[in-house]
């Protein structure tokens, strides 16, 4: 078992040589260990699982042959099939004219994109977050090279567009939400035309300032007056809904006070109708009689106080009214004139 070390007396160990059994046993060993590798990577091969934000898209020899949902799933092995999960139901972010470093009040400024020319010709910072989502997994893994990229470009270009219609004063202030729906519903319609399996969800203007410290002042200084504008208004409006109610009763007042005039003017007039048609009946039956009270009246009602004394005995029943009292003098005694006398 044990040989010496030519020249050195040193005893070495002797390798033993393999029985015969175990050289027949060898290749039997040997495909079982194939067997049972291949079994191993047929089973590991042959099944996936899809969490329940995912789709996956099963490929045969290259070719999209299924769409499963999330749960345990079968494949055949060796690479006949292959799979790809997708995030279909994670809303995903673009970030225009910033990105977000760490923490979500870290961001880094990137100038290239948010700055925007006006359509007033204006220069502003316009800075983009925007929200989207996977709808199509086969399209979007196989329509396109790089759908994220082409959808930032698609971004990018419809943002300066519409930007670049509206005045700086509607970009900086009032405008935001128009300027909003106006670039989701352009990217959203050719989303649809480019086909590339995404849906945009939301954009929203994370901030717009204008590019120097002045204007952005000069812009606050805006802003403060148009709070100042509407509070003013405010309580203008507040002042007239205080004052309103008491104008209307008064109008109310006064229209009541008028249709009450009126209808008095009315009964008044109707009486007076209602006395001539009585007199004018009177005088038709008897127009002497009723000419001479009526010229009687007449003359105690345009001289009150004077004291008439009234000759019936003229010619042709001519009256005679003599003699007339002064108008200015004290009372006068006078006698009617003896038949015959001037």
């Amino acid at each position: 078992m044990f040989e010496e070390f030519k020249g050195t007396g040193i005893p070495i160990p002797t390798p033993k040589k393999p029985s015969g059994d175990f050289l027949k046993k060898l290749p039997k060993i040997v495909l079982i260990v194939v067997i049972v590798l291949v079994l191993l990577a047929v089973v590991a091969s042959s099944w996936y699982t899809v969490n329940d934000k995912e789709q996956a898209v099963v490929t045969t020899f290259g070719k999209v042959t299924d769409i499963t949902d999330a749960g345990f799933h079968f494949k055949l092995p060796f690479g006949i099939q292959k799979v790809e999960k997708v995030n279909v139901n994670v809303y995903q972010k673009i970030e225009l004219g910033y990105r977000s470093v760490g923490s979500a009040d870290n961001f880094d400024i990137i100038e290239s994109e948010t700055k925007m020319i006006t359509g007033d010709y204006n220069i502003v910072d316009v800075e983009f977050f925007v929200e989207y989502k996977v709808s199509d997994p086969e399209k979007y893994l196989y329509g396109s090279y790089d759908p994220e990229t082409i959808l930032r470009n698609l971004l990018q270009s419809q943002v300066r567009n519409v930007v670049g219609s509206e005045a700086v004063d509607a970009v900086l202030t009032t405008g935001k939400e128009s300027i909003q729906m106006r670039v989701k519903e352009l990217v959203s319609e050719i989303l649809q035309e480019y086909d590339i399996g995404l849906t945009l969800v939301d954009v929203k203007i994370q901030d717009s300032d204008p590019p120097t410290d002045e204007v952005t002042e000069a812009f606050k200084a805006v802003e403060t007056a148009k709070q100042q504008a509407e509070t003013v208004r405010n309580e203008a409006r507040a002042y007239q809904n205080a004052q309103l109610p008491q104008a209307e009763a008064k109008a109310d007042e006064l229209l009541r006070n008028a249709e009450y005039l009126k209808q008095k003017r009315i009964n008044e007039a109707t009486e007076q109708v209602a006395m001539f048609e009585a007199m004018y009946k009177e005088y038709s039956q008897n127009p002497g009689i009723t000419r001479s009270r009526m010229y009687y009246e007449a003359i105690s009602e345009a001289l009150p106080d004077v004291k008439v004394y009234i000759d019936t005995s003229g010619e042709n029943g001519v009256q005679k009214v003599l003699p007339l009292e002064s108008f200015t003098q004290g009372d006068v005694t006078t006698t009617a004139p003896e038949k015959g006398e001037e």
